[in-house]
């Protein structure tokens, strides 16, 4: 594909390295060459210097005939603009990033497509719904929903006492024949080695693996991965920034007990006047007399969001010595996600990371309509819609020639989730969850073409 990437910043240029690493044709636009300079240097790629809404620079960068375009600068009215021009001038698909949530919300009704803005997206909205996402199921350390909860995949690091530790899929199916979850992936302790469970795959102490259930799994799920559903009503936040007013707002929405703590003393007033229902605190969040001043220890779930990945790492390693139920840390850097367990911290985030799952999605071939990389593991998710001329239409899964290196988690089908046995027959306009390694990907999509 022909993909022009307008914005050298931090979601830019992850998405560059990512697309680049695939082989696909890109172009990155920036205005300022210092932002340029770097992933010109590391990355197999084209960067052109200007304004990515001059119309000669659009054509420079050969708009008329890209594939996709997506514009994520700084600005949201340059990228909303850029898209409506790329679409004018020719291109097939664009996607905007913006900061106004209502844009997303309103996105029917406002009829963005006929302006020529295919999709929208907010990082900080990703992320804020995934910390939402991450306290409902309190115990995991990783969580995605398909279909609206019909299908949850979960991550979770398996404890000793998790009743099928050290024993092979096969015999925990065995076992457990009543279950309503697949493993789909698992990262042994202390490596960088991603595997796909196969029968003869052993659970092992330390494991972080990946299940995909249906909606009465997850209990199950809590009982034997030795967790507890811990119910999570108290949460402080620490930093006031747009992830931390999003998350802190809908949470107030949600009938949670919020405490946000911003720097900022002008910050913290205007957040106060916008947060009615959460109790906003102007001071240092690194401070621990402060934040013992403010009952942490009381707290259920603790949520550092500011602009420095350090301070949330540290600061949530603090709220997990006084014994909090739930840590979450936003972090820039990727390298943290390999740190995030062996130092004690339940969940990273990164919004680089949302953003890219949700726009890798249009890059896949085949008709994919969620996709997801796997925090810290070298696999991918995605759900296809099974079309009339499919490969895998009218098959049953055991006999289908499917790569060792991915496996189905599940099907919705009728809008109902199943976890999908061998036996299974996969039928048109099922939804289809598959994780497969990067390797497998084209020909799991030339599946489902």
């Amino acid at each position: 594909m022909k993909i022009i990437i307008a914005g050298a910043g931090e979601v830019g240029f992850h998405l560059a390295k990512l697309l680049s690493y695939e082989s696909q044709d890109i172009t990155l636009i920036d205005s300022k060459k210092e932002s340029l300079a770097y992933a010109d240097n590391h990355l197999d790629i084209r960067v052109l210097k200007g304004d990515a809404t001059s119309i000669a620079v659009l054509n420079d960068a050969q708009v008329k005939d890209s594939d996709l375009v997506i514009a994520v600068t700084s600005s949201e009215t340059t990228n909303l603009t850029l898209c409506m021009l790329a679409k004018q001038l020719g291109c097939k698909r664009t996607i905007a990033r913006i900061s106004n949530t209502e844009f997303i919300k309103n996105k029917e009704l406002l009829k963005f497509s006929e302006l020529g803005i295919d999709e929208l997206i907010s990082p900080e909205a990703l992320a804020a719904t995934e910390i939402q996402m991450l306290l409902n199921k309190s115990a995991f350390n990783d969580t995605y929903e398909f279909e609206e909860g019909e299908l949850i995949m979960v991550g979770v690091s398996l404890l000793k006492s998790a009743p099928f530790v050290g024993k092979m899929v096969k015999e925990a199916a065995k076992i457990f024949p009543e279950l309503h979850f697949m493993p789909i992936a698992l990262q042994r302790t202390g490596t960088q080695y991603t595997v796909i469970p196969r029968g003869d795959t052993v659970f092992k102490e330390g494991d972080q693996v990946y299940f995909i259930t249906v909606k009465k799994g997850v209990d199950e799920l809590y009982k034997l991965t030795g967790k507890k559903k811990a119910e999570i009503k108290n949460v402080m936040i620490l930093g006031g920034s747009k992830v931390g007013y999003k998350t802190a707002r809908d949470l107030c929405a949600n009938k949670f007990n919020v405490k946000l703590i911003e720097k900022n003393k002008e910050k913290a007033f205007d957040l106060a006047d916008e947060l009615p229902n959460a109790l906003v605190i102007n001071g240092d969040g690194r401070n621990v007399e402060l934040l013992d001043e403010e009952s942490l220890e009381s707290m259920d779930a603790f949520i550092a969001v500011t602009g420095n990945s350090e301070t949330n790492i540290m600061s949530c390693l603090v709220a997990k010595s006084k014994y909090i139920k739930k840590t979450i840390a936003l972090v820039e850097n990727m390298d943290y996600f390999q740190l995030s367990h062996s130092i004690g911290i339940d969940t990273l985030i990164n919004k680089k990371l949302l953003a890219a799952n949700n726009i890798f999605r249009h890059i896949r071939k085949g008709e994919v309509v969620a996709l997801m990389r796997l925090n810290n593991l070298n696999a991918e998710i995605l759900e296809f819609i099974v079309k009339r001329n499919s490969k895998v239409t009218g098959a049953i899964i055991r006999e289908l020639d499917f790569p060792k290196a991915a496996t189905i988690g599940g099907v919705v089908r009728g809008g109902v989730g199943h976890i999908a046995l061998g036996g299974f027959r996969i039928q048109e306009g099922d939804r289809v969850v598959v994780c497969c390694l990067p390797s497998e990907i084209p020909k799991i999509e030339r599946m489902f073409l």
